[in-house]
């Protein structure tokens, strides 16, 4: 399941190219900073009361956040798949302990770096701290949007909209965490899919 060393890195270097260009000094740094992890389905790398300490590159595998509403119902708030960052970026800005779980809903491999080793490579090397704040943008942007859309959009376009946007990845989502990301009850979800089919959408 695991790639080559020389596989991995060239991954990782093509995603940072995507939004910064580095120096070789400064990916070298930031590679060997990383620490290469696998995590079997269902393992947690967070659960509440943890303080989050690093910031997590998936390699291989889906994950998501989520947590405990007062009824006890869990509550999703993010997924991430392949070559998407994940991370709870308020127990890890703040170092207070957190109330999310970071879960594996498959056998999954991530790199993980330590916010106090990122922290010191940012001193060294502005561009990866650019680099970063870019990742943090564009999981701000994304939460911006699913809230927007939660407070605007009829509940089927929300779904559309879901569906459009994560072809890659939503057949690998149980149906009841999709449900739930979108802040539906499993079967309300259940009841649209039911009558598309039954119409031949």
């Amino acid at each position: 399941m695991s790639q080559p060393a020389e596989s991995t890195k060239a991954i990782l270097k093509s995603y940072a190219g995507r939004y910064v260009t580095l120096g070789d000094e400064a990916f070298e740094a930031l590679w060997s900073a990383l620490e290469h992890r696998t995590v079997a389905r269902k393992e947690y790398l967070l659960e509440p009361g943890q303080v989050c300490k690093s910031q997590y590159f998936v390699l291989e595998g889906c994950f998501r956040s989520y947590y405990l509403d007062q009824k006890g119902n869990e509550q999703v708030m993010h997924f991430a798949i392949e070559h998407w960052w994940m991370t709870d970026y308020d127990s890890l800005s703040n170092q207070k302990p957190s109330e999310l779980y970071i879960q594996a809903l498959e056998p999954a491999v991530v790199l993980e770096v330590e916010l106090d080793v990122l922290s010191g490579l940012f001193d060294r090397f502005p561009m990866l701290e650019r680099l970063f704040r870019i990742i943090a943008e564009k999981t701000f942007v994304a939460a911006q949007k699913r809230l927007q859309h939660m407070l605007s959009l009829r509940r089927e376009e929300m779904l559309d909209t879901f569906e459009e946007g994560t072809l890659a990845f939503s057949d690998r989502v149980p149906q009841y965490m999709i449900a739930s990301y979108l802040g539906f009850t499993p079967e309300f979800l259940s009841m649209i899919r039911a009558r598309r089919r039954k119409s031949g959408n």
